[in-house]
């Protein structure tokens, strides 16, 4: 299994776990996100992608693995240029938007500061 990218949580909006409950979905996103977007995300540290993000690899968040099964066509030049992604928890085989990664869930998951969130093949 390598390792595509690795981050951690540095800061949470104040409306980031909301999209989680009300929209079964998380955003991510370097230092810099635009003020009216922050709060709705969660501010990671680190923007490097070393590899192919593709269906099939996972999502480990503090080690719980959710199957990667969908990624947009800009989800790596957003990672690597903004840190910038949005995880959607839907499972869907069809990426909805260009940012976006689906993945799928067995339980919602619970981000706190810290937490380390990785891509995997």
């Amino acid at each position: 299994m390598s390792t595509i990218f690795e981050t951690r949580i540095k800061a949470i909006g104040p409306e980031a776990e909301n999209m989680i409950e009300e929209a079964g979905m998380f955003i991510l996103f370097g230092d810099g996100a635009p003020d009216d977007l922050a709060q709705y995300c969660f501010t990671i540290d680190n923007k490097e992608v070393n590899g192919e993000i593709q269906p099939g690899g996972q999502l480990l968040i503090d080690g719980h693995a959710y199957p990667i099964t969908a990624v947009g066509n800009v989800v790596e030049k957003n990672l690597s240029a903004l840190g910038h992604i949005t995880v959607s928890l839907d499972g869907s085989l069809e990426s909805s938007l260009p940012g976006t990664l689906h993945v799928d869930v067995d339980y919602v998951p619970v981000l706190k500061e810290g937490a380390l969130i990785q891509i995997v093949a």
